[in-house]
């Protein structure tokens, strides 16, 4: 969730968060300070992390106006979004001319529209004109070599997946919190990255039962996984330094759907003046050139241009994902990918 100050006064809320007591009550500290709530953006059309908290969050701020990208719909029904908690009186699509927006005097705003048959994958990319900042849902991600602050807070997660085997108790230390957050990002962005196996059922509960804690946060003692010795060379390929990159779920699925399309939408992005990306999803904010922007959806050509920041991700990381694809594609679920361009 991105909040930024308006030049007339009032705040918008680019893809707001689950609307907990700490969340609005920064919002509201925020409030007291620059005005109310005027407009919040749900900038993707089916992206549940991001449209499920958008009513609960628009009830928090009641004079806020909302706006969603076009073409909305939900699975398995497809629900109009007043049955999705957003406020009916109070909800509209984002003007086709960004220049009719209420909020234009600070942003600039171009659609990506994907039609896949069964929906529509929708991103709204906002560039607040004022700090040369492009706001982003999905596209663009960048993975930090080191975990995020709030895993200060509650760093057990990082703890439980830094470990080798069910058997290797829990230990707290700034090894093994860097150890678990880079695993954890691979499981992220791959599912299944190359060098994890996942260990047979059998052996899974055998180990299960002797391990040192079998309480529910620890998932009753099991751990299915075995990392082999290579895992870092797969996440230092990911970060590359924090370079941005698109996931490799949109790279296979999504994006190829329309080659031509995402690079029209990409150029135009890629026309703005920008310094730095926030996306919704891992690092932000981070320093990125239109340029590097560009870069990153080289992918979709078939002579992408190559430079000193051009690192891809490793090929056998992908390979899940692939599958998953081949598997979509067998069972009709989806369709094959368009020629690059």
């Amino acid at each position: 969730m991105t909040v930024i100050k308006l030049t007339g006064g009032g705040l918008l809320v680019y893809a707001p968060v689950a609307p907990t007591i700490e969340c609005v009550r920064m919002v509201q500290e925020l409030v007291c300070k620059h005005g109310e709530v005027k407009y919040i953006i749900l900038p993707t059309s089916s992206g549940l992390e991001h449209k499920v908290f958008v009513g609960p969050f628009a009830r928090c701020f009641p004079q806020a106006q909302v706006f969603v990208a076009p073409h909305q719909w939900s699975f398995p029904l497809n629900l109009p979004l007043s049955w999705l908690g957003f406020p009916q009186k109070r909800t509209s699509v984002l003007p086709e001319d960004a220049s009719l927006a209420p909020f234009a005097d600070d942003f600039e705003y171009e659609v990506l529209d994907i039609n896949l048959g069964r929906g529509s994958f929708v991103e709204v990319a906002f560039l607040h004109k004022r700090s040369h900042t492009l706001l982003l849902t999905d596209t663009i991600i960048s993975v930090a070599e080191n975990p995020p602050a709030i895993f200060e807070l509650d760093p057990y997660p990082l703890l439980f997946h830094a470990r080798e085997n069910a058997l290797q108790p829990i230990e707290d230390n700034a090894a093994n919190r860097l150890q678990g957050w880079q695993r954890i990002s691979l499981f992220a962005i791959y599912f299944r990255p190359s060098a994890l196996e996942v260990t047979k059922l059998g052996e899974s509960f055998r180990d299960a039962v002797k391990a040192p804690d079998h309480s529910r946060k620890a998932y009753f003692g099991l751990y299915p996984f075995r990392w082999q010795e290579n895992w870092q060379q797969s996440f230092h390929a990911l970060s590359a330094n924090g370079r941005p990159f698109v996931a490799p779920i949109l790279q296979t699925l999504i994006l190829p759907q329309a080659p031509q399309q995402v690079l029209d939408w990409v150029n135009k992005v890629a026309t703005w003046d920008f310094h730095q990306i926030i996306s919704c999803h891992f690092d932000a904010p981070i320093t990125v050139s239109p340029r590097q922007f560009r870069q990153a959806f080289s992918f979709l050509e078939k002579q992408p241009s190559v430079s000193a920041e051009s690192q891809p991700l490793l090929e056998e990381d992908c390979k899940f994902i692939k599958e998953l694809e081949a598997n979509l594609l067998k069972q009709g679920i989806a369709t094959p990918p368009k020629e690059k361009v």
